[in-house]
């Protein structure tokens, strides 16, 4: 059997690569901690976005659209700044346009491999940072705190378990999300005309012209209805759309279908993230971003209840833990159990299911 867990390099960069059975996964330490691939080899499914060589150069100098970013704190903050516990926090303006901090800090900075290896049943991996007063994120974000990902391979998939903890001695804003770049189509040959997505959105957010809500919600189209029902494609629309979470039959997920082919990939990701970005790179037809998320963008500026926009911190000592994970599903057809009595079905094998979790914990 195909099991190893290994260095060694990715395009050029350091990279630890994980195999067992049909599957591979690379993860880019030194850039964000990256999860920059996850394969399905024996079919050439690649379910990740993942720059090319000659897009190295472009990756690192923006690592945040390839891959499995981590966002934290995620999104837009207007002026680069935010209240907390009676300080006001300030980021670096980089987006011109619109006059935010977008995305943070630790998708771009290197994290450190703690430990690599195999058991009889998975190929693992754990990186993490360690935020102290000495690192350059404390200027930003005055906190010491650990942020750890453990990714495993093995005949169920891939896991991804994430912990992050407070270790200094004040609360800390936990504001995260992860900017999930997914190919579609993911497999060659196919066409994006194949493609078709549901996410369990609820409400849609009103944006101000800086990519700001306003503290409304607009009416949904009929298009956007289809993507929390029956599925619609990716590209209906040009989108950087900011959503409500709603959970159906208690799981918060995505479905992309590939109709051609009768294979869906399928993205849990936990109830604890009550708001969904979605963004498709002006309809491009080659990826989009399904990006579950803690908190609404600006959400210490907002003048909403806490509980509402996913605003809340961790203690002196305290963990936050979520579960995420993502299923691959090969056809014959039945209707999705996920999104209620939808006309619109999703393929499901017949012989032994494959299940690729990533535990977000």
């Amino acid at each position: 059997m195909n099991h190893k867990a290994f260095e060694g390099s990715y395009q050029g960069e350091k990279a630890v690569w994980l195999q067992y059975g049909p599957y591979e996964a690379a993860v880019l330490p030194e850039i964000g901690g990256n999860l920059i691939a996850f394969r399905e080899t024996e079919n050439g499914y690649r379910f990740l976005r993942e720059p090319a060589e000659t897009e190295m150069d472009e990756f690192k100098s923006n690592p945040g659209v390839h891959g499995i970013p981590v966002l934290f704190p995620p999104n837009r903050y207007e002026d680069g700044k935010f209240p907390w516990n009676g300080q006001t926090y300030r980021f670096p303006v980089n987006e011109e346009a619109t006059g935010n901090h977008l995305h943070g800090f630790l998708h771009t900075i290197p994290w450190t491999v703690e430990e690599f290896g195999t058991t009889p049943s998975e190929s693992y991996v754990t990186v993490s940072v360690k935020i102290d007063k000495n690192h350059v994120v404390y200027a930003m974000l005055p906190h010491v705190f650990t942020f750890k990902l453990r990714y495993t391979l093995s005949d169920a998939g891939l896991s991804q378990h994430v912990f992050i903890r407070n270790e200094g001695d004040s609360a800390m804003p936990c504001l995260l999300a992860f900017h999930t770049a997914l190919n579609a189509p993911f497999a060659e040959g196919s066409a994006s005309e194949n493609c078709k997505v549901k996410i369990t959105v609820g409400e849609r957010w009103a944006l101000n012209d800086r990519m700001l809500p306003t503290g409304k919600y607009q009416t949904l189209t009929a298009d956007e209805e289809r993507l929390k029902s029956e599925g619609v494609s990716p590209y209906f629309a040009a989108m950087d759309n900011h959503y409500t979470a709603a959970p159906q039959n208690g799981r918060n997920r995505m479905e992309l279908t590939d109709t051609k082919l009768g294979k869906t990939l399928v993205y849990d990701a936990g109830t604890s993230y009550k708001q969904w970005m979605i963004w498709n790179n002006g309809a491009n037809g080659r990826f989009f971003c399904p990006e579950p998320q803690i908190n609404l963008v600006n959400a210490p500026n907002m003048d909403l209840p806490a509980d509402e926009i996913g605003l809340f911190g961790l203690a002196p000592g305290e963990i936050w833990e979520e579960t995420s994970r993502f299923l691959s599903e090969i056809a014959a057809f039945r209707p999705s159990p996920f999104f209620g009595s939808s006309p619109w079905n999703v393929p499901v094998t017949k012989k032994k299911r494959r299940e690729a979790f990533f535990s977000f914990a």
